[in-house]
């Protein structure tokens, strides 16, 4: 199982459960760790609104061993496989995560390198 460790979250955040300014639904509780600078963000908003440098992609070979998405319920890293195909829900404490996240998941990952 995760740690449920304190893992520092940024953002112009709303909560302790990572909702923000620009998504703060219910199921908006994941943070996403950004390869550039290796910090948790909210969401790309508030990464590209905090942060001066470019925004870089995970390649698929790198989110292989990598953790990038924190649930922001129990406070529990999980890699993207955990994330993506654990049923829209968090692995560890089964709270519901957005299911709109996917829509912007070219802005985090890019799929079409380092299989």
């Amino acid at each position: 199982m995760g740690d449920g460790g304190q893992v520092e979250v940024r953002g112009l955040l709303r909560d302790q459960e990572t909702r923000c300014e620009h998504y703060h639904s219910e199921v908006d509780i994941i943070a996403i760790k950004f390869r550039c600078c290796r910090r948790y963000y909210a969401c790309y908003q508030c990464h590209a609104r905090l942060e001066t440098h470019r925004t870089e992609r995970w390649t698929v070979e790198q989110l292989q061993h990598e953790k990038v998405v924190l649930c922001g319920k129990c406070r529990n890293e999980m890699s993207f496989k955990q994330y993506s195909e654990h049923g829209g829900a968090c692995l560890f404490c089964h709270s519901r995560f957005n299911p709109g996240c996917a829509l912007h998941y070219d802005i985090y990952f890019d799929f079409s390198r380092g299989a």
